[in-house]
């Protein structure tokens, strides 16, 4: 089944992504401040992959990680984000390396990866 875990999304950006979502067949699941030290595997119900990292500070930007997406609905999603002109700077796709990986854990990446490719 096809998820978008979203963390800190909300208002009219909320919207357009459930809209999207729905319309591509991607059930989405809202990432709470708890969830932010659990292991993606068991947020996102793929068993238990990870153990939790309590080292990992929790963040309040916003993060969208898409699970189990089929091509169509993963290209369909980001080019209605463009066409709808919202964006989520920090989007990710789960593979085997990073579903032991806690959200908080998984954001510090993405901002480490945004700041060196922007040479900050």
């Amino acid at each position: 089944m096809a998820k978008a875990l979203l963390f800190n999304i909300t208002g009219d950006k909320r919207k357009k992504l459930g809209f999207l979502c729905m319309q591509y067949g991607i059930v989405i699941q809202e990432g709470t401040a708890a969830d932010q030290t659990r292991p993606l595997s068991r947020i996102l119900g793929r068993g238990d992959q990870g153990a939790p990292n309590t080292l990992d500070a929790p963040f309040a930007d916003e993060m969208l990680v898409l699970d189990g997406l089929s091509q169509e609905q993963f290209h369909g999603l980001l080019n209605g984000l463009q066409m709808l002109r919202s964006t989520v700077t920090c989007k990710a796709i789960t593979t085997e390396h990073n579903l032991a990986w806690t959200p908080a854990r998984l954001y510090r990446e993405l901002a480490a990866e945004h700041a060196a490719l922007n040479g900050r």
